[in-house]
């Protein structure tokens, strides 16, 4: 009885139910004094049928995504005074333009101090026009150069991504820069942090960052205050305040390790014990990571720099850690693309990488995600490569960490079978890898995951390779995980509950929200 208590009391005095009892005063404020206007003055009603009429023209003539338009003219429809009243308080985005100068201001200063070296450039003249052109594209409109004489090195689970991890940390000399949507504290974080402490105390510059929803949910909002204690420098990207605002839904998803300019991580492994399977959630976790070693390292440095800038007064200079100097020159394997996403733009990095995948496509897509919650434009390139010819396989999880995002993940089978996709579901538990590898050749491994909040929402990262030899490892990786893997057919699908069908049905009207 007692440890119920304790447990009750640890729940009614939470930050998270504190700061989701104050959200919901602020919503109950918003909807209702809108409602309670339009009941006590109904010129005030009739108004709101005006404004929504006027609402949905601007609506239609938005350049933005169809399934955008389609949600908010729904929800303004069926009700009126309630979807004018959130329609204008999301339009009215509050937050967003000083997130948006504040990133352009950090890309401004920075875009243009890493270029495409001489060697490079004479390399890329040697391959087909098609990868040229997507090099030029990322480099030109996107910011992020193309590099070779760069290792590589894949870790085809979390626990050996982790490991390796914490043997470079041991080897730094100068700095660490550290960044994770998710740190949770755990045997990982504990040998992390040891090595973090010890390194501090050589003289190592040490900079840990984390997304603010781990001060909601994982870590103590003044943990920054406790690892300065130990002189590491930390901040929470996006502290979350109980005050809304749309700005608040721009999360940082990066998963970035970065030390001494030489050595880069990332790949869809957060620093928690699960990622690990050190802790069982969801069955066996699926996950990969990928280490970079040479001159490409140099746009993680900056990506990360980029995202500390954003928030908080410390500011770091970008020359003083872009040092060329320190560059390992590697021989030749192939060319890497290491790249970042920001919801702020209209280059929408990720889904191009991957939409690029299926566009030049000659045999094959394979595909390793933990969700499949697409806008209508990828979802006829992914069907329109199968039907084509083109060998599309799809490994999505068999244990959801999100019921909801499953749901609709599934609502997805019938049309991508009848296409000719073929799709598996990973049978021991839950798969958090991000990647997709093509004909031999091109391959992805980062943080960018098949839903509107990658794609649209979050700061993310990845690594584009072509031509590279950790490529066949990938696509080794892909077959293994789809042995254990059971094929989904029309059969399987029919047995799926069948309010659970329509409710993944329905939820894809409201994806884009979510």
């Amino acid at each position: 009885m007692i440890k119920v208590l304790k447990a009750l009391s640890r729940i009614v005095f939470s930050r998270g139910l504190i700061f989701a009892l104050m959200i919901l005063t602020q919503l109950i404020v918003l909807i209702g004094g809108g409602l309670f206007l339009a009941g006590k003055f109904p010129y005030i009603y009739y108004a709101c049928y005006l404004i929504a009429g006027v609402i949905l023209i601007i609506i239609i003539n938005k350049d933005e995504p169809a399934e955008f338009k389609l949600t908010w003219a729904v929800i303004i429809i069926l009700l009126p005074v309630l979807g004018v009243t959130l329609y204008l308080f999301n339009a009215s985005n509050w937050g967003m333009p000083g997130l948006r100068n504040r990133v352009n201001t950090e890309l401004i200063c920075s875009n243009h101090l890493i270029r495409i070296s001489n060697g490079t450039e004479r390399a890329l003249l040697e391959q087909p026009k098609v990868f040229q052109r997507f090099a030029y594209y990322m480099y030109d409109k996107c910011c992020f150069p193309t590099f070779h004489n760069t290792r590589v090195t894949y870790y085809p689970t979390g626990a050996e991504k982790l490991e390796a991890l914490i043997e470079e940390l041991k080897k730094a000399e100068k700095f660490i820069f550290i960044e994770y949507f998710i740190i949770g504290r755990g045997e990982i974080w504990d040998r992390v942090l040891a090595i973090l402490k010890e390194k501090v105390t050589e003289g190592v510059e040490v900079k840990v960052m984390y997304d603010g929803l781990c001060s909601l949910l994982l870590l103590p909002y003044r943990y920054p205050y406790k690892l300065s204690e130990y002189g590491i420098e930390a901040k929470m990207f996006a502290p979350l305040i109980p005050f809304l605002s749309t700005a608040q839904n721009n999360r940082d998803h990066r998963k970035i390790v970065v030390i001494d300019g030489k050595v880069a991580f990332t790949g869809g492994v957060n620093l928690s014990d699960e990622y690990a399977g050190l802790k069982i959630v969801y069955g066996h976790w699926k996950d990969v990571g990928i280490k970079l070693e040479g001159r490409a390292v140099l746009s993680f440095t900056r990506m990360f720099i980029q995202n500390w800038n954003l928030y908080g007064k410390i500011e770091m200079n970008y020359e003083k850690y872009l040092d060329e100097s320190a560059v390992e020159h590697f021989d030749h394997d192939g060319f890497v693309i290491p790249y970042g996403d920001v919801p702020t733009d209209d280059q929408e990095v990720g889904k191009t990488v991957y939409s690029d995948l299926f566009v030049n496509a000659t045999e094959y897509v394979h595909i390793m995600m933990p969700y499949f919650i697409v806008d209508r434009e990828f979802y006829s390139t992914v069907r329109y490569a199968a039907l084509r010819g083109i060998d599309v396989r799809l490994i999505l999880p068999h244990i959801p960490d999100k019921k909801a995002a499953f749901a609709m993940a599934r609502s997805f089978y019938p049309d991508l079978l009848s296409s000719g996709v073929k799709v598996y579901e990973y049978t021991p538990g839950f798969v958090h890898a991000k990647i997709m590898v093509s004909d031999d050749i091109v391959a992805t491994v980062g943080s960018v995951n098949l839903d509107y909040r990658s794609f649209y929402h979050h700061f993310e990262n990845g690594v584009y390779l072509y031509d590279s030899s950790v490529i066949s490892q990938i696509e080794d990786d892909f077959q293994k995980t789809m042995q254990t893997s059971m094929q989904v057919d029309m059969v399987y699908y029919k047995k799926i509950n069948v309010f659970a069908r329509a409710f993944g049905r329905v939820l894809r009207l409201f994806a884009p929200l979510m």
